[in-house]
């Protein structure tokens, strides 16, 4: 049976995948190495992702910040890297144990919000740039249609985009025995698994590489071309956190993106051999990490680039924690906390919504 270990790998077969001498292609060190490292990253990543995303979710709610088109796609965002996150327990409780144990059902629900939260967050990550460029480059049109109802109308639409980008992970990974352990995995129909396998790992470079590089490349040059123009410090800083988030998504995911390709159409790259093809599983593992660990950058991003969240972080942490530790510190830094927590975010700026 298949030993690779990636989490819910596109390319995973049903069978070992044997070398032209029809010797077993053994991975058990592939596997010791995985399940002693994976599980403390992953679970690090669940933590930090997890407290990082939930606090985006907080700040955009509680100071109602969500009467722009940017920052309701900004809440949307966050969403998907949480829906992402807490499949993470779940993998890496099956990383651990080599068998799972939450049943047929879960495995799909499980998958299906894995690969939901991936496609959501890259599509929103597509509409946060389309919304810089029609904000900049066609002011007057953006003022029509930058409206809250079009931006609940588009963010359905885009998780309906999703959940169909989704439906055949949820269709085809299911639950299934194998020798003494269960799997949760893909498995594709025996006569077309290799051409499944092949669109998935298409499905996913063409949405998750191609079409943001695209999208990336027409929106950030009409950009440019227009800061050039008018000089206008403000506006640099209006585009510096959509253009710095969407840098970071290539950074992240696409080693990833591409060994995954590499490994679904390894036949046509290079001769099958068994060490290649551990070499290949032990790459998936390294950029699986690196991909997984994006979900903790937008929080430190919006913390770093954008100005206006630090206010409202700083003001939250005052109200709602500091304050709450007034009983257990000195009084004169009790004085401080309580004077920094009467100040609320300045209202007196005009409205920056990329900033929060």
């Amino acid at each position: 049976m298949s030993t690779s270990t990636a989490l819910l790998d596109l390319t995973t077969t049903e069978y070992d995948y044997y070398d032209g001498d029809a010797t077993p292609c053994h991975k058990d060190n592939v596997k010791e190495l995985t399940s002693m490292f994976l599980p403390p990253l992953y679970l690090v990543v669940f933590i930090t992702g997890l407290l990082g995303n939930a606090m985006v979710v907080l700040i955009l709610t509680k100071y109602k910040r969500l009467k722009t088109m940017t920052n309701i796609y900004l809440l949307n965002l966050a969403i998907s890297d949480l829906l992402f996150l807490i499949t993470l327990p779940f993998w890496i409780h099956y990383e651990l144990q080599r068998d799972w144990v939450f049943g047929d059902a879960m495995c799909k629900l499980l998958s299906g919000l894995y690969y939901l939260g991936l496609y959501s967050e890259i599509l929103f990550i597509i509409l946060l740039t389309i919304d810089r460029y029609l904000a900049i480059v066609h002011a007057v049109f953006a003022i029509k249609v930058r409206k809250v109802v079009l931006s609940i109308l588009t963010s359905i639409v885009t998780w309906g985009v999703a959940f169909l980008a989704s439906l055949p992970d949820i269709i085809f990974t299911r639950s299934q025995k194998e020798f003494f352990t269960y799997t949760c995995s893909p498995h594709f129909p025996h006569e077309t698994a290799r051409m499944w396998r092949q669109f998935q790992a298409l499905k996913l470079n063409i949405l998750g590489l191609i079409l943001p590089l695209l999208v990336m490349i027409f929106c950030y040059t009409g950009i440019i071309k227009i800061l050039l123009r008018r000089r206008s410090e403000r506006k640099w800083k209006v585009v510096k956190l959509i253009f710095v988030i969407m840098v970071i998504f290539f950074l992240f995911w696409t080693p990833y993106n591409l060994t995954i390709l590499v490994s679904a159409f390894q036949d046509f790259f290079f001769t099958p051999e068994c060490e290649r093809s551990k070499q290949l599983d032990l790459a998936m593992q390294v950029t699986e990490v690196i991909a997984f660990t994006h979900c903790c950058v937008n929080p430190v991003i919006y913390a770093f680039v954008g100005e206006r969240f630090q206010k409202y972080l700083s003001h939250f942490v005052h109200n709602h924690i500091a304050v709450h530790l007034c009983k257990h510190i000195p009084s004169f830094l009790r004085d401080r906390l309580e004077r920094a927590s009467s100040i609320s975010p300045s209202t007196g700026e005009q409205e920056l919504s990329i900033e929060f």
